[in-house]
């Protein structure tokens, strides 16, 4: 059995071809059967954001199983041929694969490093492939070891800490202004995007006052009642200055809006309270020399962007430290997948030695007639003594090297020795020769304890036919 990934994300596809794969929730259910019944494929999950649309699979043969995968990507989108899909596609196999998983719903392949959405995407992702029984024994434990995966990465870094967008770092500066935002009051002058944007984030934090003002008193009533706020005249923002701890500032004007007088006459309404003041504007909109006015705090785009860049760098920074902890948990389970390519051999081995030892004790058994159930116990339990010698040792080292780089070779020759027939890897429910993968740590995850039917490879009367 080999875990593969095959996909595209905005690393190696424009949206235009993304749009197409992607996967609406609705159609999920039909897209993961369908990708069940390709032959060869055992166990599948379908992961469709706006920022990637990947599939992973467990396949009997490995390249056959990237032609399947490929296929049913086309598949999913008619009018987009292979030709167009496969520059855009990446493959991974084994380790690679699974680093890959890892690394993804760490964020650290995300278009912004740190961010949350994604590991919310897999668990959802992760339950629809349960429900519908698409994935089995080694995806569950696999996608399983990513949550914890990622969990320990935002448990162990500052990967997520700092703010890495325009908007959110007006935010993360507001809030060394003012230790707590609940009583503050935002006044936000015009309605450019950005300022918007920092405005949602600032009531998201606290902000309970927003009062706003346009140009067109029409549009600040309808951004009024989508922020939950006040729409006052545009010719009356100056005297609102007073009443505003924060102050944010997105017009399309040439000139100061706001100017060092302004900022001077309402700081002693104020009685100096801090004013924190957010220019947005290209041209600016708020006269620089407000600067050195005591407790006015003036910080303009190029500030927010030279922050941001700041705090860019202290994420790739933590997001190394986070690329090792992937290394190190790809290691852990690969050693566990290692051992799991054991498993389907010891049980082949017994039941191969078990039909020799049988046929033969039935056949010396039929030409002694005569002996009484003593003696055919007796030469029952001799075969099976012989039996168990012979293939003690065999089972003993098969064991002892399931988790070294020499594994695969061991199992292989013992296959050859043996003439065992190719077993696929299905365990059911209990099996004691099933190895346990150490350290799962999934507590918290939001997954609760998987249904016992799920730790079984998915096969299905239907697998090995294609529905179209």
């Amino acid at each position: 059995m080999h875990v593969i990934v095959v996909g595209l994300s905005h690393k190696t596809a424009p949206v235009e071809i993304r749009e197409k794969l992607a996967v609406p929730e609705s159609r999920l259910r039909e897209a993961l059967s369908r990708l069940c019944s390709y032959p060869g494929v055992r166990e599948g999950l379908l992961l469709s954001t706006c920022n990637r649309v990947e599939v992973y699979a467990v396949v009997e043969e490995l390249e056959t199983g990237y032609g399947r995968v490929q296929e049913f990507l086309a598949d999913t989108h008619l009018s987009l041929s292979s030709e167009h899909l496969t520059p855009h596609l990446y493959w991974h196999a084994g380790d690679r694969a699974i680093g890959h998983l890892f690394r993804v719903a760490s964020s650290l392949d995300s278009m912004i490093v740190g961010e949350s959405q994604i590991l919310g995407q897999i668990k959802d992702a992760f339950e629809v492939a349960l429900t519908h029984k698409a994935s089995g024994l080694l995806l569950n434990k696999i996608v399983k070891k990513a949550i914890s995966v990622a969990k320990r990465v935002r448990t162990e870094t500052k990967i997520a800490e700092t703010a890495v967008s325009v908007s959110y770092a007006a935010v993360e500066l507001a809030k060394k202004i003012f230790s707590n935002l609940t009583e503050k009051t935002v006044l936000l002058i015009g309605a450019g995007e950005m300022a918007k944007l920092a405005a949602r984030h600032l009531i998201a934090n606290g902000v309970r006052q927003v009062r706003i003002t346009t140009r067109n008193f029409q549009h600040g009533l309808e951004l009024a009642q989508r922020f939950n706020g006040t729409a006052v005249p545009f010719e009356d923002y100056k005297t609102e200055l007073a009443g505003a701890d924060i102050v944010l500032v997105s017009t399309g004007a040439s000139h100061y809006l706001v100017t060092a007088d302004d900022v001077q006459r309402a700081m002693r309404q104020r009685m100096s309270r801090p004013m924190f003041l957010i220019d947005i504007s290209v041209p600016r909109n708020i006269d620089p020399a407000v600067r050195p006015i005591d407790d006015a705090f003036l910080f303009d785009i190029d500030d927010l962007h030279m922050r941001v860049e700041q705090n860019r760098e202290d994420r790739l920074r933590e997001a190394a430290k986070a690329e090792q902890m992937v290394v190190e948990e790809v290691a852990v389970l690969g050693q566990w997948l290692q051992s799991l390519e054991v498993t389907p051999t010891i049980v082949a081995l017994r039941s191969r030695t078990e039909e020799l030892k049988r046929r033969e004790v039935d056949k010396i058994l039929a030409r002694l007639a005569h002996l009484s159930s003593e003696d055919r116990a007796a030469v029952e339990a001799l075969a099976s003594a012989i039996v168990n010698k012979m293939v003690h040792g065999t089972m003993v080292t098969l064991k002892a090297e399931a988790k070294s780089s020499s594994g695969a070779t061991y199992v292989d020759a013992a296959r050859r020795f043996f003439n065992l027939e190719e077993t696929p890897a299905v365990y059911p429910t209990g099996q004691s020769d099933v190895p346990e993968l150490p350290d799962e740590n999934i507590a918290g995850n939001g997954i609760g304890r998987l249904p016992e039917e799920s730790l079984v490879p998915h096969t299905s009367k239907e697998q090995g036919r294609r529905v179209s």
